[in-house]
Formats: C-alpha cells, sequence, structure tokens
C-alpha cells in the first residue's frame, strides 16, 4: 500500500511540474518584446526576434529580381524607405498562418515610408500570385527558386532554409532586425518597423 501512495504520489509531484512549467511557457512573447529591453526572443516553437542597433548593422543589402507579376525590382526601388522582407513558399505551413498578420502589418503603414516585399525561396510565379490572391496578401514577391543571385544577395543576413523568416531593413537598406520563424502576431512586427520610421535616414 505505502508502495501505491508513493507511486501516486511521485505522478503527481510529476503532473504539478508540468502545469508549473507550461504556466511558465504560457507568457505571451508579445508582452515580454513590448517591454522593451531589446534582446532576443526565443519561443517554444522556434520563434525568434533580433533587433540589431543601429551603430552595428552591416552594409547595405543590394539587390535585384523579378517579381511575381514579370515585373524587375531591385533594392533600389525602396531607397529611403523601411523595407520589411519576408522569406515564404506556398506550402510552408507556418507561412500560411502568418500571411494575414503581415498583410495586417503591411495595411498599418500604408501613406509612410514603408514597404514589404516577400522573397518566394521555391515556388513558380503561377503559384506565388494564387497563394496572394487566396490568402488577400497585397504586397509583391520576388521570386528566388530559380535566381542565385537573389539569394546570394540575403545570404549573408540570413539562411535562406529557415523559412520563414523576416527581415526589416532601415532606411539605408542594412538589416536592423530579424524574425525567424512564424509571426505570432503583427503588433511584434508593427513596433519594431515603427521604431525604425522614427530614426533619421
Amino acid at each position: 500500500m505505502r508502495r501505491i501512495l508513493s507511486a501516486v504520489g511521485a505522478v503527481l509531484a510529476s503532473a504539478a511540474l508540468v502545469t508549473g512549467l507550461a504556466a511558465c511557457s504560457a507568457d505571451p512573447l508579445a508582452d515580454q518584446y513590448r517591454a522593451g529591453d531589446n534582446k532576443g526572443y526565443i519561443a517554444a516553437n522556434g520563434f525568434q526576434t533580433k533587433e540589431i542597433a543601429a551603430d552595428q548593422r552591416g552594409e547595405p543589402v543590394e539587390f535585384s529580381g523579378t517579381l511575381d507579376n514579370g515585373s524587375p525590382v531591385s533594392s533600389a526601388d525602396f531607397s529611403g524607405k523601411v523595407l520589411v522582407v519576408n522569406f515564404w513558399y506556398a506550402t510552408c505551413g507556418p507561412c500560411i498562418i502568418e500571411a494575414p498578420r503581415l498583410e495586417q502589418a503591411y495595411q498599418s503603414f500604408q501613406g509612410q515610408d514603408v514597404a514589404f516585399l516577400g522573397i518566394n525561396t521555391y515556388d513558380q510565379p503561377a503559384t506565388a500570385l494564387s497563394f496572394a490572391r487566396d490568402h488577400e496578401v497585397s504586397y509583391p514577391s520576388a521570386m528566388a527558386v530559380d535566381d542565385a543571385q537573389l539569394k546570394l544577395a540575403f545570404n549573408k543576413a540570413t539562411p535562406l532554409n529557415a523559412t520563414p523568416t523576416t527581415l526589416v531593413l532601415d532606411k539605408q537598406g542594412r538589416v536592423a532586425a530579424r524574425i525567424v520563424g512564424e509571426l505570432p502576431e503583427a503588433s511584434i512586427l508593427e513596433a519594431i518597423v515603427r521604431t525604425l520610421v522614427a530614426e533619421s535616414a
């Protein structure tokens, strides 16, 4: 009987420990981010965000490529703007989930010196355009699957095999923030962009 009671006690203690850990991990990432101490965060699902101080940012990212609609695009098109670059592909589950959050952030900066650009790392243009229609994404994407130079341009800034990844470039075209993994909510990205918009060019 004593062994049974001991076993039950151990199970209950383990359950309490698991419950406690679950409670710790339930702390909203967005609330932590808004605390404003600018440290990087790693969530249980692999989401990470890191901001880079202005005096520690590297050289501007210079790129050129072709959009999903066949039009040319280059870094020069976004001169003087904060640019959000999201790496994605159509069958990426987290990309599908975060798409409306990215669109929400994009819409919140209409009329400001902010631009959004997708970089599709796997699909052909027809698939990318279909995704945009189905998920109501209104900003364009550049096609990287057959464009080694476009991939190379961003290779130093982020590993392209980590999808989704979102980079935020400052007004000089330098990487100022990196988000790896599914964006949990639009407000996290919006806070980063607002900070960069307020910076002097």
